[in-house]
């Protein structure tokens, strides 16, 4: 079993910056691949970025690509978002995963935060 813990959400003016955080329960977590998704309102839960269990590679949505960056810190059992140039289309509510295969359907991911909303104003 593991837990997560999104921190970071809030609210910014459009072309500022956030960085969510997602602390994770447990000894294993340098094992598992993590990944960001959101769920804007009244939409569907969608994928943001991942990242593999050693942070060598990450992937990325087209819409957030060059200026949301994820990153980990397996000593820390923390995995980060770094989001800029927000745009109020990125206002949703912002969940971490932990799953064993690495990719971008929410389906591959076994453990979910609670979410962190984020709201961007224009």
């Amino acid at each position: 079993q593991v837990q997560l813990v999104e921190s970071g959400g809030g609210l910014v003016q459009a072309g500022g910056s956030l960085r969510l955080s997602c602390a994770a329960s447990g000894r294993t977590f340098s094992r598992y691949a993590m990944g960001w998704f959101r769920q804007p309102p009244g939409r569907e839960r969608e994928f943001v970025a991942a990242i593999r269990r050693s942070g060598a590679t990450t992937v990325y949505a087209d819409s957030v690509r060059g200026r949301f960056t994820i990153s980990r810190n397996n000593a820390k059992n923390t995995v980060y978002l770094q989001m800029n140039s927000l745009k109020p289309e990125d206002t949703a509510v912002y969940y971490c995963a932990v799953g064993t295969v690495y990719g971008s359907s929410a389906d591959e991911y076994d453990y979910w935060g609670q979410g962190t909303q984020v709201t961007v104003s224009s």
